[in-house]
């Protein structure tokens, strides 16, 4: 697969280097393309461009940019992402963990409105970039899980692939609007994260009991009524 990745920061570094081991073509674009040259280095074996050399590489481009510069430089690549497979990584958090969003379209859908010919997929935002580095993201013997929502079946079959190239498992996440729960989602786990030092895995329980219907006692077993 061929992939341009928009951006030239750790979730560009992280993302790409697994793509390359794995056998894809990379072209690491940005707008100083002197970091993008020293990045394309640093991973070996990809190559390196400008933002707009980038959007025109492959099927699939990784906008590895921050919030709202991710919008900015789409509306500037125009036509150059029509029919590309655009994969949004961001997460619009700021101070106090607080969503920027606001209640208003995600980050993602924001981007798709930007480059309405581009196939416009979320994923790859739940987690920090080391985790990423990781080869692969395997805790206790699970492989990570990362959703992927979007509208085209086809984009996220695509991303699905990229997501097992980095050696986790992809979960269908529903369509692009669903996009803002995934950023919601990593506000609140951020916040618990760096804010509380809580362990956020463990406000959900074990798959078996996320239904009610667990292996545990039934409800009100073992007490009796005063």
């Amino acid at each position: 697969m061929r992939i341009g990745v928009l951006g030239t920061g750790n979730m560009a570094d992280a993302l790409a280097t697994h793509w390359v081991r794995a056998g894809h073509e990379v072209l690491i674009g940005g707008r100083d393309e002197g970091k993008a040259r020293r990045l394309a280095a640093r991973i070996g074996g990809a190559r390196h461009g400008s933002l707009r050399a980038a959007a025109g590489f492959g099927e699939v481009a990784l906008a590895a940019l921050p919030y709202g510069v991710g919008q900015e430089v789409a509306a500037e690549l125009g036509a150059a992402l029509d029919g590309k497979v655009l994969v949004d990584c961001s997460n619009p958090v700021g101070p106090g963990f607080r969503l920027l969003t606001d209640g208003g379209p995600s980050a993602a859908q924001r981007l798709a409105a930007a480059a309405p010919g581009a196939r416009v997929v979320k994923a790859f935002n739940l987690c920090h970039e080391d985790v990423w580095r990781m080869d692969p993201p395997v805790f206790d013997g699970r492989p990570l899980a990362v959703p992927v929502c979007g509208d085209d079946s086809g984009a996220c079959a695509l991303v699905g692939e990229l997501v097992r190239d980095v050696g986790c498992d992809a979960v269908a996440g529903g369509g692009l609007e669903r996009a803002g729960l995934l950023e919601a989602t990593a506000a609140l786990f951020i916040g618990l994260w760096v804010g509380e030092g809580a362990d956020a895995q463990a406000i959900a329980p074990p798959l078996a009991y996320a239904t009610g219907a667990g292996a545990g006692p039934e409800p009100g077993a073992g007490s009796e009524a005063g």
